[in-house]
C-alpha cells in the first residue's frame, strides 16, 4: 500500500518536473521569438503615440487600453490560429507571407524617409483631432493587424528555426505567451511615453528643486524622445524587412546569391577583425539588411507614389 503511494508520489513528482520543464521550455522560447521580432516592436512603439498626440490628456489612457485590447484580438483571435493552420497545413507559404510583410515593413520604413525629405509627411494625431475615439482607435487597430502579424509570424519562424517542439499545442502556448507580453510591452511603454510629459509638468511644479529640474527635463526631453524613437523605428523597419527578404530569397530559392553573398562578407569581417569579429560581422549583415530593404521599399515607394492609385493622386484629389 504505502509502495504503491509512494510510487503514486514519484510519478506525480516526474510529471511536475516535466511540466515544469515544459513552462521554462515555453517561457524560454517565447523570450527568443520575442527577441527576433524587436525591430517591428520598436516601430510599433514608436507609431502609436501619435494616434493620441492633441487629444483630451483624460482620454488618452482609455484610449490607448482600447487600442491594447484590439490589439490583443487582433492576435489572439486572428492572427495566431491563422499562422499555426497555415503551419500545419502549408508551411511552405509562411517564407513567401513573410517576406510579403517585410517588404511592407521596408515600403513603411522608406517612406517615412521620402516623406521627411519632401514634406508630403501627415501625422496621425492631426488625423485623429478631426474624428471621434471609435474612428482613432478603429484606425490604430487597423494599422496593429499589420505589424501584429508580421511580429507573430517573425517569432512563429524563430521558434521553429530553433529546431524544437513543433507540435501544435507547444506552438500554441508560444505564440500566446509572445501576444501577450508583447502587447503588455508594447502599450506599457506607448502609455508611459504618452504620460511622461505629464509626470514631468506635476514634478516642475513642486518646491524641490530637484524635482522641478527631473520635472522640466521630462517635458522638454519628450520630443527629443520621440524624434528617436522615430529614427529607430525606420531604421528598424528597414533592417528587419531587408534581412527577412534577404533570408526568404535563400530558404525558398528563388534568388539565393544575395545572401550568399552577405553571408560571405559578414564571415570575412568577422574572421578579420580579431575579438570585434561578432560584432563587426553582425553589423555587416545589418547594414547590408538596411541597404536591400531601402532598395526594395524605395521601389514600394516609387510605384504607389506613380500609379493613378498612388498617394500622391488621392490626395490631388481630395486637395481638389
Amino acid at each position: 500500500m504505502s509502495g504503491g503511494l509512494f510510487a503514486l508520489l514519484d510519478d506525480i513528482s516526474v510529471l511536475a518536473r516535466a511540466a515544469a520543464a515544459s513552462i521554462d521550455d515555453v517561457a524560454a522560447a517565447s523570450g527568443r521569438a520575442s527577441v527576433k521580432a524587436a525591430g517591428v516592436v520598436v516601430d510599433d512603439t514608436a507609431v502609436t503615440p501619435r494616434y493620441v498626440e492633441g487629444l483630451d490628456p483624460k482620454r488618452e489612457l482609455p484610449i490607448i487600453k482600447r487600442i491594447a485590447i484590439g490589439s490583443l484580438r487582433n492576435k489572439l483571435v486572428f492572427i495566431v490560429p491563422a499562422i499555426l493552420l497555415l503551419n500545419a497545413f502549408i508551411p511552405w507559404l509562411l517564407s513567401p507571407l513573410l517576406m510579403l510583410g517585410g517588404t511592407y515593413l521596408c515600403f513603411e520604413g522608406a517612406e517615412k524617409i521620402w516623406e521627411k525629405v519632401s514634406g508630403h509627411g501627415h501625422h496621425a494625431g492631426e488625423e485623429g483631432q478631426v474624428g471621434d475615439e471609435d474612428s482613432i482607435v478603429k484606425g490604430a487597430v487597423t494599422t496593429d493587424f499589420i505589424l501584429s502579424a508580421e511580429i507573430m509570424v517573425i517569432s512563429l519562424k524563430a521558434v521553429l528555426d530553433e529546431g524544437l517542439d513543433d507540435s501544435f499545442w507547444y506552438l500554441l502556448a508560444v505564440m500566446v505567451v509572445v501576444a501577450v507580453v508583447i502587447t503588455l510591452v508594447v502599450y506599457g511603454t506607448v502609455a508611459l511615453i504618452v504620460k511622461m510629459d505629464d509626470i514631468g509638468l506635476s514634478l516642475s511644479r513642486r518646491e524641490s528643486g530637484l524635482s522641478q529640474t527631473v520635472g522640466q527635463g521630462l517635458v522638454s526631453g519628450m520630443p527629443k524622445l520621440l524624434t528617436v524613437l522615430s529614427v529607430v523605428g525606420v531604421a528598424a523597419m528597414l533592417w528587419v524587412g531587408g534581412h527577412i527578404i534577404l533570408v526568404g530569397l535563400e530558404e525558398t530559392g528563388w534568388l539565393p546569391q544575395p545572401y550568399e553573398f552577405v553571408h560571405h562578407l559578414e564571415e570575412q569581417v568577422h574572421h578579420a577583425t580579431g575579438a570585434l569579429g561578432g560584432v563587426l560581422g553582425w553589423l555587416t549583415n545589418t547594414v547590408a539588411s538596411a541597404i536591400l530593404g531601402l532598395i526594395v521599399g524605395a521601389l514600394v515607394v516609387a510605384v504607389m507614389h506613380v500609379l493613378p492609385f498612388g498617394k500622391d493622386e488621392g490626395e490631388t484629389a481630395a486637395a481638389h
